[in-house]
């Protein structure tokens, strides 16, 4: 069954939990909760990437994720760092995280591919035009899908010119960046083709602004947590081998009934690709 990845935003302005999660322990609590209700993963991030965010320095970054990484692997969970940052991929590893998650694709800082290739982390790749604070300037697609796929595929060859085997990489079309309502569509729609890559992709719709198109902008975590779910479950119909969401259990819950109406068996228990041990 497809993976899900709880979200554990440790920043003052993410946007849709800022604040509530900045405090260590607290922090730390929710990921705890998180996995309690079936997450597979935790990813830990320290730096908003909503659009028009402004960045924020590693060492800040740093002192936001390390503790709570380290606590919530010392507890047994499989934890990702949420990064643009190369050096804090690096500390995050040695914390305890197993996966890089970057969803700029390792175009943010170019130090970043050689940092993961110095470790045996897994990479997630994002599909990534230019930074938050300008989000959208380049959303511009003659063949959206196409586009998608083949700067993607530059991505895992230079991550494979780094030093970085296509198994530790898995890679995520960036639902939200640099790209506008519709297109969160269309590249949703186009995820047979990227999933014939023959790559591991996460897709992370959770709770973002192109729900409005569907609930209109003013609709609740609640009903944009429901729509999560119910694209999480059409992404996993379509190949994605995990789902990035903050509702943990809406989704395990519409996942497992999506299974038992496929006729698999929902436990969980089969075997998971990567060079990390859940």
């Amino acid at each position: 069954m497809t993976l899900i990845m709880g979200i554990v935003n440790v920043t003052p302005d993410s946007f849709s939990d800022g604040g509530r999660y900045v405090d260590p322990d607290v922090a730390i609590a929710h990921g705890l909760r998180l996995r309690a209700e079936g997450a597979d993963i935790l990813d830990i991030g320290g730096e908003s990437t909503r659009p028009g965010a402004q960045r924020v320095a590693s060492r800040v970054e740093q002192e936001r994720v390390l503790p709570v990484i380290a606590a919530l692997a010392a507890s047994g969970a499989l934890v990702s760092i949420d990064t643009l940052n190369a050096d804090t991929a690096t500390a995050a590893v040695a914390a305890g995280a197993r996966i890089v998650n970057d969803v700029s694709g390792g175009l943010a800082d170019p130090a970043m591919l050689a940092a993961v290739a110095a470790t045996d982390a897994d990479l997630v790749l994002g599909h990534w035009r230019g930074p938050s604070s300008d989000m959208y300037a380049r959303a511009e697609y003659s063949d959206l899908v196409r586009e998608v796929s083949e700067e993607l595929l530059a991505r895992v060859e230079a991550a494979a010119a780094a030093g970085i085997p296509p198994s530790r990489v898995v890679v995520d079309p960036g639902i939200g960046f640099g790209k506008r309502g519709p297109q969160n569509w269309e590249t949703l729609r186009g995820l047979p083709q990227l999933a014939a890559l023959g790559r591991r992709i996460v897709v992370g719709t959770s709770r973002k602004g192109f729900f409005s198109d569907a609930l209109g902008a003013e609709a609740s975590v609640a009903r944009r947590d429901l729509a999560t779910a119910v694209t999480s479950v059409l992404a996993a119909r379509d190949g994605a081998w995990a789902v990035r969401v903050h509702d943990v259990a809406s989704t395990r819950d519409a996942l497992r009934v999506a299974a038992l109406w496929s006729g698999e068996h929902p436990s969980g228990d089969e075997p998971r690709e990567g060079t990390w041990t859940p």
